[in-house]
C-alpha cells in the first residue's frame, strides 16, 4: 500500500503557537504529548514505512517511536521543532528495526521462499519485482552509509525535513548538513550504480 509523501517540516524561527506547544511538550504536559501523537501519527508511520518497506513493521516502529518519545520527553528542550524531534526518533527506530530484521531474515528465510515471495503478484511480476528490488536496494544502501550521512539522508529523504530543520534537530550548522547530504548522496550513487544508468 503506497504511502503519500510527508509534508516538509518547518524551519527556524518557530511560530508563536508552535513555540508554546514546544514549551508545553518540554514541560511534560500530557495534553501536549497527546496532541503530538494526533498530529504526527501519520507522518511518523510514513517515515517508518519508507525505511522499512512494510506496513505492519512500520506500524510497530511508529508505536515504538511514540513510546520512546514519551520516555524521552524530559530531554526535549523545546527550542526546536517538535516535527523534527519526532522525525529523528522515528528514523532511528526504523533503522534499528531494519537492521534487526535483516539479520533475522538472513538467518531464517530459505532462498526458495525469497524467490517465491518476489514472484507472487500476477499483475506484472517482472515490473513489481524490479520496483521492489530497487526500493530495497535504496533502503539497504542508505542503511550501510556511515554516520552522519545515514542520519541526514534519512531525515531529508525519508522524513522530508529541510536542511534547516535537520540542522536544528541535529545541532549542526546548516552548511555542514548540506555538505553531509552532498557527500552522502555521492556515496549512494556509487552503491547504486547497478540499479540506474
Amino acid at each position: 500500500m503506497p504511502v503519500p509523501p510527508a509534508a516538509a517540516a518547518p524551519s527556524r524561527p518557530l511560530p508563536a503557537d508552535e513555540r508554546s506547544f514546544a514549551a508545553a511538550l518540554a514541560a511534560g504536559d500530557e495534553r501536549a504529548f497527546r496532541m503530538l501523537i494526533e498530529q504526527h501519527a501519520t507522518p511518523v508511520l510514513r517515515i517508518c514505512y519508507r525505511i522499512l518497506g512494510g506496513l505492519e513493521e512500520a506500524e510497530d516502529a511508529a508505536q515504538e517511536t511514540f513510546v520512546l518519545a514519551y520516555k524521552a520527553r524530559a530531554t526535549y528542550r523545546g527550542d526546536g521543532s517538535p516535527d523534527a524531534w519526532i522525525a529523528r526518533i522515528a528514523t532511528r527506530v526504523a533503522w534499528r528495526r531494519k537492521a534487526r530484521g535483516a539479520r533475522r531474515r538472513a538467518a531464517t528465510m530459505p532462498l526458495d521462499d525469497a524467490l517465491i515471495a518476489m514472484l507472487r503478484d500476477p499483475a506484472d511480476p517482472a515490473a513489481d519485482a524490479l520496483l521492489a528490488e530497487r526500493g530495497e536496494a535504496v533502503r539497504d544502501a542508505v542503511a550501510t552509509l556511515p554516520e552522519p550521512y545515514r542520519e541526514v539522508i534519512s531525515l531529508r529523504y525519508f522524513a522530508d525535513l529541510t536542511p534547516a530543520a535537520i540542522a536544528e534537530v541535529t545541532r549542526r550548522p546548516e552548511g555542514t548538513v548540506r555538505a553531509q547530504l552532498h557527500r552522502g548522496l555521492g556515496r549512494l550513487r556509487l552503491r547504486l550504480r547497478g540499479f540506474w544508468p
